[in-house]
């Protein structure tokens, strides 16, 4: 049975849209720190998108699901959680987010982070997310702290050859995953970091030898790894654009702590597989498509395992 945790929230206030926002050279530091080039990324290339209603570009869902970590990071340790989580061996953060809307450059935006539930059997600590604009909800979901890996699918990694060995940006032999190999670089977390709104000195600090990789920086480089394996396809980014309807992702946070520059992490990636309309927003009633994404580090360390359910951007304008 859970339990709230009446601690201090860290967020923006809870009335109005809150007074945070992304200008466009957050978004491409964003973006150059993860080599995402999806085109409603780039100034030059989103008017050229087929039927954008977005009038520009729009914030990478990983650049606000960045922020949202480093808001529950700042959370747990105002309110003593840390200690729950160790003592308890919640060693998986698992992020549950659904995107409600586009986030534009210069536009007001505040992220509530909800107080803690606390459960006993099995243990979890979990918080409700809600950011939201003028205009509205643009994200809304949960982040568990957890035992076990909540997302992200059954892939037996140990089956593989070792991926070191593997070919970049190909198939790997025998199996439905596309590897993509990226290798951790400070510098690029810093810049990620920085372009989320986030304070990098609570993570990396040269003269206090601080290196903590943040748990979102590894899973962000999945997006090049999705527009890759869409290259190989030869999709067409400007008349088929694809939007994000939702992620569900678990860090094992013990591997993530252990990151250090130039460890090389096999992004591999399968999909897509249609998927049934979840209409808890109600926007999206058919098109969407699940995609299944891993990152091992290591000798076969599974860093984290998501699910990313896309649709194409007409069957969202269709569904509003």
């Amino acid at each position: 049975m859970a339990r709230a945790i009446h601690a201090p929230v860290s967020s923006d206030p809870a009335n109005g849209e809150g007074t945070r926002q992304f200008q466009q050279i957050h978004i491409d530091a964003a973006r150059n720190a993860t080599d995402d080039f999806n085109p409603f990324h780039d100034p030059r290339k989103s008017g050229l998108i087929r039927g954008n209603p977005y009038e520009g570009t729009i914030v990478l869902g990983f650049q606000l699901e960045c922020l949202i970590a480093a808001e529950i990071d700042r959370h747990r340790r105002a309110s003593g959680e840390n200690a729950i989580i160790e003592r308890e061996a919640l060693h998986y953060r698992n992020y549950q987010l659904t995107f409600a809307d586009a986030l534009r450059p210069g536009q007001a935006f505040g992220v509530q982070i909800k107080p803690t539930l606390a459960a006993a059997d099995p243990a979890s600590l979990s918080n409700r997310v809600v950011v939201r604009s003028a205009r509205g909800l643009v994200m809304i979901g949960h982040v568990r702290d957890t035992g076990t890996a909540l997302y992200g699918g059954d892939a037996d990694v140990a089956s593989f050859a070792p991926l070191r060995d593997a070919p970049d940006r190909a198939y790997v032999d025998g199996t439905r995953y596309f590897l993509k190999r990226k290798f951790m670089n400070t510098g690029n977390a810093k810049n990620f970091l920085a372009g989320s709104l986030c304070d990098q000195g609570e993570y990396f600090d040269e003269l206090a030898d601080r290196v903590t990789f943040p748990d979102l920086f590894p899973v962000a480089l999945l997006s090049c790894a999705l527009l890759e394996k869409a290259m190989h396809g030869a999709h067409d980014f400007l008349a088929n654009p694809m939007v994000y309807v939702s992620h569900a992702i678990s860090v094992d946070r013990r591997l993530a702590r252990g990151l250090r520059s130039n460890d090389a992490l096999h992004m591999l990636v399968a999909g897509p597989a249609p998927v049934e309309a979840d209409k808890g927003l109600g926007r999206v009633e058919a098109g969407m498509l699940r995609f299944t994404g891993v990152g091992v580090v290591g000798a076969g360390g599974v860093l984290y395992r998501a699910d990313v359910l896309m649709a194409p951007l007409e069957s969202i304008a269709r569904a509003e």
